[in-house]
C-alpha cells in the first residue's frame, strides 16, 4: 500500500494549493482488500475509516480537521452508527495528508471549509463503517461455518441468531481485515440511526479540560529552535534588504534568514529572544505601488461601481429596469461592509524539520493536502519525502485554509537543515499580515406599485471577489459565484428566499490590493445583512409588518418560511414585547442549511444595545447531533456579532491599522444574549451547520434597533456610529 500515484511536484502544488480544493485527483475509496493492513500498534484495518484493536476498542480515522465545530465527533458518530459498534469504546485518530497520496486518497477531501465536513463526506465515510460491519459478520460467519444472513451485529458483539453463539468485534478484527469488502452495502435511514443524530459528548473534550490536548504552538521537538517573521508592511511590497549583523550578537540568535521575496525571519533559541531581535532589525523594504492606498481611497473605487454600466449578472428575473422606471414608489439605500481579520486565538504557526531527503511539518491546516503541498514547493522536494502532521487547531474560521506560514517554515527550516525550528507569528504580524473578508458596498432599489406590492428589486455589489484573488481558474466566464452567496436561483450554496417578478442582482467587481479570503461565513454575512435589512426598509416604506411583508414574497420558498416562521412564533412576534424591549427578525440560506433569527433588544441612550436575547433556526436537513449544533448556533452568534459592533480593518499608506485585540475587539461574556436553538431538520438534505447562523445574526439586532429607535444604520462596525453594547 506505499504506492504513490504518478505525478511532478508541480501537478501537485498547483491542484493542491486552492484554498478549499484538496487534491484535484479521482476519488478512489479503498474499503479493505485481502492482506490485511495494519495500524501502528498491529490492530487490524477494517476499512480506510476503521481500525479495531483486540480489546474491541474501535479507531475511528478522521481526516477533517477538527477547530472546535465538533466535525471529528459528528464523523465519528456517523461511521460508528453504520458500524454498530460500542461507542464508549470509540477513540480516533488522523491519517497524514502524505498517507492520503499515497494511497491514492483513501480518506478523501481533507479541506474543512465551506462548512463541508460532514455535508460533503457522509456518504463515503457511512460507507466505510457499513462496509467494516459487513466484513466483521462475515468473518464471524466465517468461523462458525454459518451463513452471514444468519448473524447480526449490535454494540460490538456479533451473534448468530439461530443458535445465539456471540463474539466480538475485536475478536474477529484479524480475519475480517484479510476478507474482500462487499462491492455494496446498505446505509440505514436517520429514522432507525442510535449513535449518529444523538447529542452525544465530544471526544476531543476531555484532552482540551484536562490540558492535555496538543495544540500545534504546543509541539516540541529535540534540539528545536525558535523563528519570527516579518513580511512586507505593504501588500504587494518586496523585501529589499536587511543588516543581520546588526542582531546576531543579540542573546539566543542563530541567524537571520529571507523567506522569499517578501520576508525576513530570526531563529533563535527562544521565540522571545527571535521575536525581540527582529524588532531591532535594520529592514529596507520595497513599498512598491500601493503605498499611498487608503480606506478612503479604496471606498472611492467602490462607490464607483455602484452605478457603473458593467456587471456580471448572479440572479436576474423579468425586466427590473422597466419596473423601477414605471414605479408609483421607489425606494433605495446604500450600505457597506469592511475588511474583517480571522483573529483567531492561536496565531498561524508551524513546526519543520527539513533534510534533503525528508521535510516534515508539525501544524495545525484546515486543509492538510494544501499544506502538504505548501511544504513539499517551499522544500524542493517531491511529494513523497514530505508530510504534514496536523493537530486539532486553536481556530480557523478560513484563516487556516491558507497554508503561506508552512511555506515561510519549511523555507525557514531549509536554513539549518536537521534542525526542528517552530515559526511563530506575533499576533502583531499575524493581524497586519493576513488575509480578510472580502470589501464591498451594496445599492439596493426597491419598486413598489400603486398597491404597495413590491414590483421589482435591483441589488448592485461592487467589491472584492475571492476567486479573483486565490484561484481564478474558478471564475465563471469572469464572474465569481462566490460573490452570490444566498443570492442565487437555486442551489445548496444559497438560494434567494423571495419571489420578485423583476429581479437584478449584479457584482461590479473591484479588487483592492489588500488580499482576500474565505472568512467564516463569507459572502453570505454581508449579503444576509443588505438584503434582509432593506426588506425590514422595503416593508416599513410600505407601511406592513415585516413578517407578513416577507411571507408574501416567500410562499414559494417553504423552507426559508419554516424557519422564519419558527423564530417568529418562539420570540412572540405580533404580542407585545417586555416594556422597553424591540424585535428584528432575518433569514437567509447557505452551505446548504436554511436559517433565521430574532432578536430582542432594548436601548438606552440612543445608543447602548442590550441584547436581552436571540432565537435562531436551522434546518440543516439531518442533524448528526444536536448538542453540537446547539453550541455551534451560539458560537457563530459571538462571532457575528463581534463582527456586527467591532470588526473592522482599516487602511493606511497602503498598510493594516489594526495590530492586536486592543483595537480589533471582540465580544466580552457579559454582553452575550441568551440563545435560543430551535433544531428542525427536515430530512431529504445535508446542511452545514458551523457557518450559517453566522448571517442572520447582525440583520436581526440591526432591524431590532431601527424598531428601537427608527435609525437604520447600513454600514458596521456599530463602534463608528458611537454604538456599543449596554
Amino acid at each position: 500500500m506505499n504506492y504513490m500515484p504518478k505525478m511532478n511536484r508541480r501537478t501537485f502544488v498547483v491542484t493542491a494549493a486552492a484554498a478549499g480544493g484538496g487534491l484535484a485527483l479521482g476519488l478512489d475509496i479503498p474499503l479493505g482488500g485481502p492482506q490485511p493492513i495494519l495500524a501502528q500498534d498491529g490492530s487490524p484495518e477494517i476499512t480506510a475509516w476503521v481500525v479495531v484493536r483486540p480489546d474491541d476498542t474501535v479507531v475511528i480515522r478522521v481526516a477533517r480537521a477538527e477547530m472546535g465545530q465538533g466535525s471529528l465527533t459528528g464523523l465519528a458518530q456517523l461511521v460508528a452508527e453504520e458500524l454498530d459498534c460500542d461507542w464508549s469504546k470509540v477513540t480516533w485518530e488522523t491519517p497524514t495528508p502524505g498517507q492520503n497520496v499515497a494511497r491514492k486518497r483513501a480518506w478523501g477531501d481533507y479541506a474543512t471549509v465551506g462548512s463541508r465536513a460532514i455535508r460533503q463526506s457522509h456518504d463515503y465515510v457511512r460507507k466505510g463503517g457499513a462496509t467494516a460491519r459487513e466484513m466483521l459478520i462475515q468473518a464471524a460467519a466465517n468461523e462458525w461455518k454459518v451463513a452471514a444472513s444468519e448473524c447480526s451485529a449490535t454494540s460490538g458483539v456479533i451473534k448468530h441468531n439461530p443458535s445465539g453463539r456471540t463474539t466480538t468485534y475485536g475478536k474477529v478484527a484479524m480475519a475480517a481485515a484479510k476478507l474482500e469488502p462487499p462491492k455494496e452495502v446498505k446505509l440505514k435511514d436517520p429514522k432507525d440511526w442510535k449513535i449518529a443524530g444523538k447529542p452525544l459528548p465530544r471526544l476531543d473534550t476531555p484532552d482540551k479540560v484536562t490540558g492535555k490536548q496538543v495544540y500545534s504552538m504546543d509541539v516540541k521537538q529535540p534540539g528545536m529552535l525558535n523563528a519570527a517573521v516579518k513580511e512586507s508592511p505593504v501588500f504587494g511590497g518586496k523585501l529589499k534588504s536587511f543588516d543581520a549583523a546588526r542582531v546576531t550578537g543579540m542573546p539566543g540568535v542563530k541567524k537571520v534568514v529571507q523567506s522569499g521575496d517578501v520576508a525576513v525571519a530570526v531563529i533563535a533559541d527562544t521565540w522571545w529572544q527571535a521575536k525581540t531581535a527582529l524588532e531591532a532589525l535594520p529592514i529596507v523594504w520595497d513599498d512598491g505601488p500601493n503605498a499611498k492606498v487608503s480606506s478612503a481611497s479604496i471606498a472611492e473605487m467602490l462607490k464607483a461601481g455602484l452605478d457603473a454600466p458593467e456587471a456580471f449578472v448572479g440572479n436576474q428575473q423579468g425586466d427590473v429596469k422597466a419596473a423601477i422606471a414605471g414605479a408609483a414608489k421607489k425606494v433605495e439605500a446604500v450600505y457597506s461592509y469592511p475588511f474583517q481579520n480571522h483573529a483567531t486565538m492561536e496565531p498561524m504557526n508551524a513546526t519543520a524539520r527539513y533534510t534533503p531527503d525528508k521535510c516534515e511539518v508539525w501544524t495545525s491546516s484546515q486543509n492538510g493536502e494544501a499544506a502538504l503541498a505548501a511544504a513539499s514547493e517551499a522544500a524542493g522536494l517531491p511529494v513523497e519525502k514530505c508530510d504534514v502532521y496536523n493537530t486539532i487547531l486553536g481556530g480557523g474560521f478560513g484563516r487556516r485554509a491558507r497554508s503561506e506560514y508552512v511555506g515561510h517554515a519549511v523555507r525557514i527550516a531549509k536554513e539549518m537543515p536537521g534542525t526542528p525550528i517552530k515559526l511563530i507569528k506575533s499576533r502583531e504580524e499575524d493581524m497586519t499580515n493576513g488575509v480578510y473578508h472580502p470589501i464591498t458596498q451594496c445599492k439596493l432599489t426597491g419598486a413598489f406599485d400603486a398597491g404597495n406590492n413590491l414590483t421589482g428589486l435591483h441589488m448592485r455589489i461592487s467589491g472584492q471577489s475571492i476567486l479573483s484573488a486565490v484561484n481564478p481558474s474558478g471564475l465563471v466566464d469572469g464572474r465569481d459565484p462566490f460573490t452570490f452567496q444566498g443570492l442565487n436561483p437555486g442551489g445548496p450554496e444559497g438560494a434567494f428566499g423571495y419571489t420578485i417578478p423583476n429581479l437584478l442582482i449584479d457584482h461590479a467587481m473591484r479588487n483592492p490590493h489588500v488580499p482576500p479570503w474565505f472568512w467564516r461565513g463569507v459572502n453570505n454575512n454581508q449579503n444576509a445583512i443588505y438584503l434582509e435589512c432593506f426588506m425590514d426598509e422595503l416593508a416599513h416604506s410600505a407601511g406592513q409588518d415585516p413578517l407578513e411583508f416577507r411571507r408574501k414574497l416567500m410562499a414559494n420558498h417553504p423552507k426559508h418560511l419554516a424557519v422564519l416562521n419558527a423564530v417568529a412564533e418562539r420570540v412572540g412576534w405580533g404580542k407585545p414585547a417586555a416594556q422597553g424591549v424591540f424585535r428584528g427578525l432575518a433569514q437567509h440560506m447557505g452551505y446548504g442549511s436554511y436559517v433565521a433569527a430574532a432578536a430582542e433588544i432594548s436601548v438606552t441612550g440612543g445608543n447602548k444595545i442590550k441584547i436581552h436575547r436571540i432565537v435562531g433556526a436551522t434546518d440543516c436537513g439531518h442533524a448528526v447531533n444536536p448538542a453540537q449544533i446547539d453550541r455551534q448556533v451560539a458560537g457563530s452568534f459571538v462571532y457575528g456579532l463581534s463582527a456586527l459592533f467591532y470588526g473592522e480593518c482599516t487602511v493606511k499608506d497602503g498598510r493594516i491599522e489594526q495590530t492586536n485585540f486592543h483595537d480589533y475587539n471582540s465580544m466580552r461574556i457579559a454582553e452575550m444574549p441568551k440563545v435560543e436553538s430551535i433544531i428542525m431538520p427536515s430530512g431529504g438534505f445535508w446542511g452545514g451547520v458551523g457557518e450559517p447562523t453566522i448571517f442572520v445574526a447582525a440583520p436581526a439586532v440591526l432591524n431590532a434597533f431601527f424598531a428601537a429607535t427608527g435609525k437604520r444604520i447600513r454600514s458596521v462596525p456599530l463602534k463608528n456610529h458611537d454604538i456599543s453594547f449596554a
